[in-house]
């Protein structure tokens, strides 16, 4: 493999009522999938957004500020066959898809075998799928998961564009990803590494006070 597909999906929600009438169990739906493709060189080459008209989530007011996307957008819309079809024939062969967490991955895979939606390369294309948000954690020993929005900040990357916009996020996942891959030691932003640091001082210092006084026969 030696191309990457960054891909951000957003989503609207699905009211428990209709869950349960469509049989449709997950709380989200996909109204965006945007995307940008990396070469070899992890520099961005192409990029690929899509509305997608969803069958049984709606757009509340808190979506469509977060978003930015409304409901006259999504009216004409493709279904998310049509247009999870369309992205997978967008795909180079030789290309692992990446996102910020499994949650899109998990996304995908549920709403297509709920809605039917079969093409060859899918089951590869989930199979491979990378999780940037779990090699950022292990790339700086994280005890906790970070948000997009927070790596960037650690990563010492210049957020671009509106957060919660499909492929906006999959730019700047993008650029954190390519800066994982490109560089072996990362570096980070100075002032997490010396609050990193002070913190760790902090705690050898105590660890050490604690045990001063005690003897251990």
């Amino acid at each position: 493999m030696s191309k990457y597909v960054v891909v951000d999906l957003e989503m609207c929600k699905v009211a428990p009522e209709k869950r349960k009438a469509a049989g449709y169990g997950r709380g989200s739906e996909t109204i965006q999938i945007g995307a940008v493709l990396l070469n070899e060189k992890y520099e961005i080459t192409d990029e690929f957004n899509i509305f997608v008209r969803p069958e049984y989530g709606f757009m509340d007011t808190f979506i469509m500020n977060l978003t930015g996307i409304n409901s006259r957008e999504l009216r004409d819309a493709p279904s998310m066959k049509e247009a999870l079809l369309k992205f997978i024939d967008w795909i180079p062969e030789d290309a692992q898809v990446v996102s910020w967490s499994n949650t899109d991955r998990g996304q995908i895979k549920y709403e297509a075998a709920k809605k039917g939606i079969v093409h060859d390369r899918l089951d590869t294309i989930l199979e491979t799928w990378i999780d940037s948000q779990e090699m950022f954690m292990e790339k700086i020993a994280a005890e906790r998961k970070y948000k997009l929005s927070e790596a960037l900040i650690v990563s010492d990357i210049d957020q671009q564009g509106k957060e919660h916009n499909g492929l906006t996020d999959a730019y700047n996942t993008a650029k954190l990803f390519s800066k994982m891959m490109v560089e072996p030691q990362m570096k980070l932003n100075p002032y997490f590494v010396d609050s990193r640091r002070e913190k760790e001082e902090r705690f050898s210092f105590s660890m050490a006070d604690a045990f001063r006084d005690i003897h251990f026969e």
